[in-house]
């Protein structure tokens, strides 16, 4: 069973309803979860917030984060997390942000850099994940999303998957 399936089962069998907001992903998570037919009962709203405006003026993310610390931090991930599910009132509140490449980057925040976060029960969860630059974009970001998905389960299941 794929992950976005294993979510939606979990989602439906608790009644909880989810939001996302991505950067790096850029609507492929989204995609991912509507692809299950009848994911309209428990998917509550999806946000491609890929400019720092957006994730300012949408989610919340304060320019002193964004300043100081960067889009593609623990700290962004955090407060997207915590936006989402202010603004959307959803249980379990997933975001992504990152850098998919092939160019940008830097020695500390290189190409395949992802912060993952998902706030559910008053908890966020943020996990970094840093993927070989080798991965082109489309690999990256569908990388990425399976890694989203798969934390999702995790978090929501109370177990760590192989």
């Amino acid at each position: 069973m794929k992950l976005e399936e294993q979510l939606g089962h979990i989602l439906i069998e608790n009644k909880l309803h989810i939001a996302t907001a991505e950067s790096c992903t850029g609507g492929l998570l989204s995609s991912k979860l509507t692809d299950i037919s009848g994911s309209s009962a428990y998917i509550k709203a999806n946000y491609v917030t890929y400019a720092n405006e957006a994730k300012h003026d949408i989610l919340g993310v304060s320019w002193d984060t964004l300043n100081f610390y960067g889009a593609v931090s623990e700290q962004c991930a955090q407060e997207m997390a915590e936006g989402l599910q202010k603004i959307t009132g959803c249980d379990v509140a997933l975001c992504t942000t990152g850098i998919a490449g092939p160019t940008g980057g830097s020695e500390t925040k290189p190409v395949g850099l992802v912060y993952i976060s998902i706030k559910y029960n008053n908890i966020v969860t943020i996990k970094e994940i840093r993927l070989p630059s080798t991965y082109n974009r489309v690999q990256m970001k569908e990388l990425f999303a399976q890694q989203a998905l798969k934390l999702a389960v995790e978090v929501l299941s109370g177990n760590k998957l192989c």
